[in-house]
């Protein structure tokens, strides 16, 4: 099928001005393509499939199978020309196909400067919650509005599931093509760490990048943290983006000032840290954050998220500033929030609690510094016993399981380890890493191992009692767990919410939000 969100208009753009486009020879044919897709299963007629190399075999390999779904034209290597022209389609060759995605894609989608506040937020923890507070405060602007984010991709009112944090570059640019289509009035994008060195983002510049922080994670994809920490610092180039704001918070956003290639200024939630903005916690509740944003020319905007936490003021403060420096009046902003904004972040900290007994919160958290800022958060406001309880993904970074497990019996009362997303691995030996981490701690915490995460969910429960705090880290709002390449259905919302009523704590009818 077409990607979700291709443009109902698109002009027909010449092949040759796509090779212009990408530095290559001009081909000797007249096609004029409609779109570009990487993979087959996206092409729509009059497209331009670009033929990838892979690690089992090459792109071009399925260029006749492009052909018959209607490509017209391909994009391609070296290796693969031979397979491409034979296929009888007009062929485009380049030295790295990847490497000019973006500027193909920007070509053939016209995206090259939509007129409107584009606005790119990296980070390991926070992206998401800083790009839907941008886009609650658009909104409250009046303004329509479209996201990409590791939950959904959204134009207006519509919105599908992402396949990945930030989408390859010829469907976020067909994405974005589509939102100028639509009329909306500014754009917030996550952009990853592999969004940045796999070129999605290529041909995209973003009037303001956003910085939140840099913790232990992905080190699966890159060798050591410094190669992290330098993928998320190409979005404060001139090629992605004219200027950014840059949490200095952690030494990792302060290493980014220091090296930025655009105007940056900083912001921090540290009272002993200096920035040009500055967010300072006012109230927290279990329901809510109270938090003033201070900054240049008197910026001064009090106010409350629905959000649990220092660092999800932190994010919602870096969305304000990023907003104002895109040339939003701090004025017209303090104006347009009021005392309160609405947002709910999908996944993030979801409460699937009953109207009585102990609250639950279901997080998509994955990282130690995740765990950590989340339970920070709820052991500052719990009015009794905190239990965690958590896994670690199979197939992904084993390095931050032991860490897990220390901050989870530094910071909680109970902790509950049980089996999240095995995938092909052995889970016990996933589980085994965490409670080494979580029995290395000199720690009062009760340490359960549970597979089951529906026996583990019950155990943490029984175990705060009604007054207590249940935080479930990992699974968020997916409604599934991968165990052997298996989606077996699951959701951690729904089941917490039935094990609260075995527990006497019946649920309101209400569907799963935050």
């Amino acid at each position: 099928m077409p990607h979700a969100f291709d443009p109902e208009h698109l002009s027909p753009v010449s092949l040759r001005s796509v090779a212009a486009a990408v530095g290559a020879a001009e081909p000797d044919s007249g096609s004029r393509v409609t779109g570009m897709t990487v993979s087959t299963g996206d092409v729509r007629p009059g497209g331009l499939f670009a033929a990838l190399p892979g690690r089992h075999q090459h792109g071009a390999d399925h260029v006749r199978a492009a052909r018959r779904a209607g490509a017209v034209a391909v994009l391609t290597d070296a290796a693969g020309e031979p397979t491409a022209t034979a296929s009888g389609l007009p062929v485009v060759v380049v030295a790295d196909v990847r490497t000019v995605l973006g500027a193909a894609a920007r070509a053939v989608y016209g995206t090259g400067d939509l007129g409107v506040p584009m606005l790119g937020v990296t980070g390991t923890n926070g992206k998401t919650s800083t790009v839907y507070v941008l886009d609650a405060l658009m909104r409250r602007l009046g303004w329509p509005t479209a996201l990409t984010s590791t939950a959904e991709r959204r134009i207006r009112d519509a919105a599908v599931a992402a396949r990945l944090t930030t989408p390859e570059a010829p469907e976020l640019h067909a994405f974005l093509a589509r939102a100028a289509e639509q009329g909306v009035m500014g754009i917030a994008v996550e952009a990853s760490a592999q969004g940045l060195s796999r070129h999605r983002l290529d041909g995209v510049r973003f009037d303001v990048a956003g910085f939140t922080n840099l913790s232990h994670d992905h080190l699966d994809d890159y060798v050591d943290m410094d190669t992290y920490l330098r993928a998320k610092a190409a979005l404060f180039t001139p090629e992605h983006a004219r200027r950014g704001v840059v949490s200095v918070d952690s030494a990792a956003g302060r290493t980014i000032v220091r090296d930025a290639g655009v105007p940056v200024e900083t912001i921090t939630s540290l009272p002993e840290q200096e920035a040009t903005w500055r967010v300072a916690v006012l109230d927290q509740r279990l329901d809510g954050t109270r938090f003033r944003l201070t900054g240049p020319d008197g910026t001064d905007i009090a106010t409350e998220v629905p959000l649990l936490g220092r660092h999800m003021a932190a994010d919602a403060g870096l969305a304000m500033a990023m907003l104002i420096r895109a040339g939003v009046g701090p004025e017209v902003l303090r104006a347009a929030v009021g005392d309160r904004l609405d947002v709910v972040v999908p996944g993030r900290m979801s409460d699937a609690s009953a109207p009585t007994g102990p609250r639950v919160f279901v997080d998509f958290a994955h990282t130690p510094d995740a765990f950590a800022k989340s339970l920070e958060a709820v052991c500052a406001v719990a009015p009794a016993r905190v239990a965690i309880v958590l896994g670690a993904d199979g197939d992904r970074d084993p390095t931050k399981r032991h860490g897990m497990g220390v901050v989870a019996s530094t910071a909680a009362d109970v902790v509950v380890v049980a089996d999240h997303h095995p995938r092909f691995e052995d889970p016990a030996p996933i589980r085994a890493a965490i409670l080494a981490g979580a029995r290395s701690v000199d720690s009062d915490a009760l340490i359960v191992e549970e597979p089951d995460p529906a026996a583990a969910i019950r155990t943490a429960l029984a175990a705060v009692g009604d007054d207590g705090v249940v935080y479930w880290a990992g699974p968020g709002l997916t409604d599934y767990r991968d165990v052997r390449g298996e989606h077996v259905p699951y959701s951690s919302f729904e089941d917490a919410r039935v094990a609260l009523a075995e527990a006497g704590h019946p649920a309101e009818d209400t569907v799963p939000c935050g």
